[in-house]
């Protein structure tokens, strides 16, 4: 590469709408794009991996494997590139080496040609399975370091974490700023510092905070070759710079970026025309700069998650607390950097915290994994005392967390009910990664085509559409001036909704429901609940269903309770909104049943909430006499779950 020529990565078809439209990208959408994107000339595009792969399959019903080969017989000039959890892979948890090896190899085989590896907290332990798989293949493996600001993540930590990398024969390095922290300075000492590795130096940064443009200006003049951006219909708030904006700003410098300009005008405009049917996840009222991220580092759209897990407990007020005390938990935890998985592992202990007014009252599992090390190591030592607060008498591991993995594959088909459902290989690895998710998909999918239901994707802007029009024409009856309605009530104006829920609060109506991003609006016999559904990915392997908190709704209404629990004088009640599970898993034994006799601190049940599933202790001796609720049913606080008798 010569020294004044600038390459950049697009993330457009990956990073760009995670951020900004909950990840709602269609294949359709980007097959209809990717010729003209093909000829603008990038560095390569970012197309596959973070939230993507399970997205695909979870809410656009579409087969990740299928969009990356169709994308690569249509972008046959420019590398594709996907972002790689390490161990993780595309998961939320360590999977077996062997997996690793045979997804890099897949993924390979079928068109990713730059593999990004990271680790949430920076321990090259985590990505040497990776990195070795990627150079096997062929590939090029682009390490990562995940940048974050505390009292430890230091220059000469950040040189250290990066040379262990280089170490294992990594071809370039990425400094990867998931909140856009990364100040002017700071990118100048750190990519100077890091030059002298003698590694081709790329770095990718939200514009969250508004300093992400002049940190790569200031980045590329210490030696960053690369940078990541965005069309700019595609960047901004908690996305990447704009790709225009950075060719004007380099434009004035040494520094040469050759790109096809009338392309990127038609790439820009297509995805300017596509926003209203995909932006659902952007609440109007977002700030384009968030300087608080400056303090609690919360990235991309976690803070618009913190807002719609603290509505479903009825403690939006308690927003400021929230962010608090993620700043206390992330220093409990040694400081982790704030990305998937460990974003959701703080984040959701933080809210944990607030809304059961007691630190550590309840605790994730997730938590508890982490703590254990089965994440990595913490970049500080997390201190005796809270570790034996959260583990007991258990002790932390002090070895790579795979180590403890057996070998997925061969066993990997044993467990799934029916094995007509795979019919390939592609499969097998989708099932691992996720197996419920996965599952659902294939069932769908095996129905004839045109008799598969519609993605909960395509619902989102279905339901739309039908509570608009059931709204337009019960206003016209119970509103005195239906015109106030009216500049909002268009199917692709989502400003607009905060206020429509507001209106429509007193309307009597059939149960209708509307995903918009941070909200969910159900309109139920005159009955509003507010729910969400971002996008956003849980930090557990298991599978999510949608979060729901009703409001004044009757506790008779909880979906599937078979009886008045009001008959029962000692019950358990839910301590938060969520989801109730019976058993740790879909094929797992209940924790009890009616007739089992616990005791004061075993596990009888789980309540899956903040994102997390949270595993809920017996609070004294007792007899469940009756479970009150069905496997898998939506529950508000305070709803009785089991009914007792003391022993």
């Amino acid at each position: 590469m010569e020294n004044n020529t600038l390459r950049i990565t697009d993330t457009t078809l990956r990073d760009a709408h995670q951020s900004l439209w909950a990840t709602r990208m269609r294949t359709g959408d980007i097959i209809d794009i990717i010729d003209t994107i093909d000829t603008i000339g990038y560095y390569s595009l970012e197309v596959w991996g973070g939230a993507t792969f399970d997205v695909c399959l979870r809410f656009l019903r579409e087969n990740p494997w299928e969009r990356l080969r169709l994308i690569k017989s249509k972008a046959v000039k420019t590398p594709l590139q996907m972002l790689m959890r390490g161990q993780n892979i595309v998961g939320y948890k360590n999977y077996s080496d062997d997996l690793v090896e045979r997804f890099v190899g897949t993924a390979h085989d079928n068109g990713v040609d730059i593999f990004r590896i990271f680790d949430a907290l920076n321990d090259s332990r985590n990505v040497r399975s990776a990195i070795e798989a990627v150079k096997k293949s062929g590939a090029h493996a682009q390490g990562t370091l995940s940048y974050t600001i505390s009292p430890v993540h230091t220059i000469e930590k950040y040189v250290n974490d990066a040379k262990a990398q280089v170490e294992m024969g990594i071809d370039s390095l990425c400094v990867k700023d998931m909140a856009g922290l990364l100040s002017p300075t700071v990118a100048t000492n750190l990519v100077s510092a890091l030059t002298h590795l003698n590694i081709p130096i790329q770095i990718h940064s939200h514009a969250t905070s508004g300093m992400a443009c002049s940190a790569y200006l200031d980045g590329v003049r210490a030696g960053a070759g690369a940078i990541d951006c965005a069309v700019s219909s595609m960047a901004g708030f908690s996305s990447q710079p704009p790709v225009e904006t950075m060719l004007a700003i380099f434009d004035e410098t040494e520094f040469d970026i050759d790109l096809n300009l009338d392309a990127l005008r038609t790439v820009n405009q297509y995805f300017l025309d596509l926003g209203p049917k995909r932006s659902a996840g952007r609440r109007s009222n977002d700030p384009i700069v968030d300087s608080e991220i400056l303090d609690h580092q919360i990235p991309g759209g976690m803070i618009s998650n913190f807002r719609s897990q603290l509505e479903q407990q009825d403690a939006l007020d308690k927003l400021p607390e929230v962010l608090e005390e993620v700043i206390r938990v992330r220093k409990d935890l040694g400081y982790p950097p704030l990305v998937t998985p460990t974003s959701q592992i703080v984040g959701a202990q933080a809210v944990m915290n607030v809304i059961c007014n007691e630190r550590y009252k309840i605790v994730p599992q997730e938590v508890k994994n982490y703590v254990k090390g089965f994440y990595g190591k913490s970049p500080a030592a997390i201190e005796k005392a809270f570790i034996k607060k959260i583990l007991g008498d258990e002790e932390p591991i002090d070895y790579r967390p795979a180590d403890d993995l057996e070998d997925m594959l061969p066993t990997a088909g044993e467990s799934i009910s029916d094995p007509t459902l795979i019919t390939n290989e592609e499969d097998i690895l989708s099932y691992c990664l996720f197996p419920e998710v996965a599952v659902e998909f294939f069932k769908w999918r095996a129905f004839p085509e045109n008799e598969r239901p519609p993605s909960p994707a395509d619902l989102e802007l279905e339901e739309l559409v039908a509570v608009v029009e059931a709204v337009k024409t019960q206003a016209s009856v119970e509103l005195q001036h239906p015109e106030v309605l009216s500049p909002i009530l268009h199917q692709d104006d989502y400003n607009g909704m905060s206020i429509l829920i507001e209106k429509a609060s007193n309307l009597q109506l059939n149960e209708l429901t509307l995903n918009k991003g941070d909200f969910n609006l159900s309109l139920r016999s005159g009955t509003i609940t507010q729910a969400t559904d971002t996008g956003n990915i849980s930090a557990s392997p298991t599978p999510q269903p949608k979060e729901s908190k009703t409001v004044d709704t009757p506790k008779d209404e909880v979906s599937a309770a078979k009886m008045n629990p009001d008959s029962f004088p000692n019950t358990i009640d839910a301590i938060m909104a969520g989801t109730f599970y019976h058993a740790s898993g879909i094929d797992a034994d209940p924790f009890v049943s009616e007739g089992s006799v616990v005791k004061e601190g075993d596990i009888i049940f789980i309540i899956e909430a903040m994102k997390l599933f949270n595993e809920i202790s017996a609070p004294s001796n007792c007899k469940i006499v009756k479970v009150l609720v069905n496997n898998g049913d939506l529950i508000s606080k305070g709803y009785p779950l089991l009914a007792i008798e003391y022993t």
